[in-house]
């Protein structure tokens, strides 16, 4: 469900506007546009064995668990490529995010002159934690291969690595797992499967159209 501000919300226009502008570039190899957000999920251990499927019957499980823990999932996403990277971890510290981010800049877009990043504003989301990862020089060297741009509070919505979590969770999360290491090896598969079998996204909504759909939310210069 979207979550929108109050009406005249001058802040969230401005980065709302920001995200849409960087949405509607041509796709360029050169300078990507990469989406990324972070999410948990609760790992579950059974008490008792799962009664296996049978024709007619599906797998049953037995209402006890045991909570094991939790898998901490950073994705990246380039929605007009059809490519995704989830990195799964036990935390998220600012040094888990700056790692993700090195692999992005270093690995999967080494060729990349510019990587545009859509992300929201969580604290770790900043240059800073390059500096607590890295040498200053190495942190540097990051910061100038990428443009940040933040989603606005209350619009996360507007990333689109949001709705490439939901879809994992329906298709991939949506039972018990174990463990980390369960999650990311179902993850790697989901992963895989869907950079070959999906289509680049088709992003229809534009400044123009949230101009006269959301126009309750740009302050209004006459009053």
């Amino acid at each position: 469900m979207w979550c929108i501000p109050a009406e005249g919300d001058a802040h969230f226009v401005c980065q709302m506007e920001s995200v849409l502008e960087v949405y509607k570039r041509p796709l360029d190899p050169l300078n990507p546009v990469v989406c990324m957000d972070e999410t948990t999920v609760q790992c579950i251990k059974e008490v008792r064995a799962p009664i296996a499927a049978r024709p007619g019957e599906t797998e049953r499980y037995d209402v006890e668990y045991e909570r094991n823990g939790v898998a901490h999932l950073l994705l990246f996403y380039a929605p007009f490529e059809n490519w995704r990277r989830i990195q799964v971890a036990d935390n998220h510290a600012a040094c888990e995010w700056a790692e993700g981010v090195r692999r992005l800049v270093e690995e999967d877009y080494s060729n990349a002159n510019k990587i545009t990043l859509v992300m929201d504003n969580l604290n770790t989301h900043s240059g800073a934690s390059f500096y607590k990862a890295f040498t200053p020089e190495h942190a540097r060297r990051l910061l100038n291969k990428l443009e940040f741009v933040y989603t606005p509070k209350h619009g996360s919505w507007l990333n689109m690595a949001e709705c490439e979590f939901s879809v994992l969770s329906r298709q991939c999360l949506a039972r018990r797992l174990s463990d980390s290491e369960k999650v990311a090896n179902e993850i790697t598969v989901w992963t895989r499967s869907r950079n070959q079998n999906t289509a680049p996204v088709d992003w229809r909504f534009s400044t123009e159209d949230a101009r006269i759909k959301l126009k309750r939310l740009y302050p209004n210069l006459l009053s």
